[in-house]
C-alpha cells in the first residue's frame, strides 16, 4: 500500500468498519481491475490516485475504468494522494457522505 492508502486504512477504515458494522476490502479484484478500497454492502469503490494518474493517458484509462465499474452498478469516488495527506479530514468526511447517500 502507498502511504496515503495506509493512512486511510489504519486511521479511518479500520474504525469505520467497527463503528458502522460495514466491511471494507482493500486491493479488491473487480472485473479486470484491482480497486484500492471496496465497500460491498454499499457498492462503493474508493480509489486513491497517484500523480501519474493526471497525465492524459492515465486520465483516459481512469475514465474508462470508472465507466466499466459504474456499468457494474458501483459508485466510484477518487482522491489524489495529496488530498489524503493534506486534507485527511475532508477526504474522510466525503467518504462518510457518500456512504450515507448509499445507505
Amino acid at each position: 500500500m502507498t502511504e496515503p492508502e495506509k493512512k486511510l486504512w489504519y486511521n479511518f477504515f479500520r474504525e469505520f468498519q467497527k463503528n458502522h458494522d460495514i466491511r471494507v476490502l482493500r486491493q479488491r479484484p473487480i472485473d479486470n481491475f484491482i480497486v484500492d478500497f471496496y465497500i460491498p454492502k454499499l457498492k462503493l469503490v474508493i480509489e486513491i490516485d497517484w500523480e501519474s494518474h493526471f497525465d492524459d493517458q492515465w486520465k483516459a484509462y481512469d475514465v474508462e475504468r470508472t465507466h466499466i465499474l459504474e456499468w457494474l452498478w458501483l459508485k466510484v469516488i477518487r482522491f489524489s494522494n495529496e488530498e489524503v495527506m493534506k486534507n485527511f479530514d475532508g477526504v474522510c468526511e466525503s467518504i462518510l457522505n457518500n456512504c450515507n447517500k448509499k445507505n
